[in-house]
């Protein structure tokens, strides 16, 4: 069975005496489908690289790494029926600069929106199961003053 290997990350701020966590709406996602930003893991790439390219891909921002948050492990079907094993590794980024949604031009046709959402509503709000375990996991390492 075919494999793919991606990463991403959740990227964390503290605004106003509260953490935020950056989203993106995928393109042609519809509205409320909030996700974290994330890629294929491309040759000669490390997984945290690839988190922090996307990141700037995807959002606009850069950031800082902090560590590994864990691995989402999941199957999907391609078009034509090929069943596919996919992992995708989460890493907790620290945010360093930028502004949320300013997207590089070559990759905005990815993103229909990025934006910061509180990170204790974060587990309610990101659409995908994995992803909002991501979440609850940077929620406990900042519990444990990891960032």
């Amino acid at each position: 069975m075919p494999s793919e290997f991606s990463a991403g990350a959740v990227v964390l701020r503290r605004l106003r005496g509260r953490w935020w966590l950056a989203a993106i709406r995928p393109g042609g996602k519809p509205e409320g489908v909030w996700a974290l930003p994330k890629g294929n893991v491309s040759r000669g790439d490390s997984p945290a690289e690839t988190a922090l390219r996307e990141v700037t891909e995807e959002t606009g921002l850069e950031g800082e790494l902090v560590g590994k948050l864990g691995d989402v492990k999941y199957f999907y079907v391609r078009k034509g029926g090929q069943r596919i094993f996919k992992v995708v590794s989460f890493f907790l980024v620290r945010y360093r600069g930028g502004r949320i949604g300013e997207i590089p031009a070559e990759h905005a046709h990815e993103v229909e929106e990025a934006r910061w959402l509180p990170l204790d509503e974060a587990p309610k709000l990101l659409a995908y199961k994995g992803e909002r375990e991501m979440a609850e996991n940077a929620r406990m390492a900042l519990q444990e003053e990891v960032v």
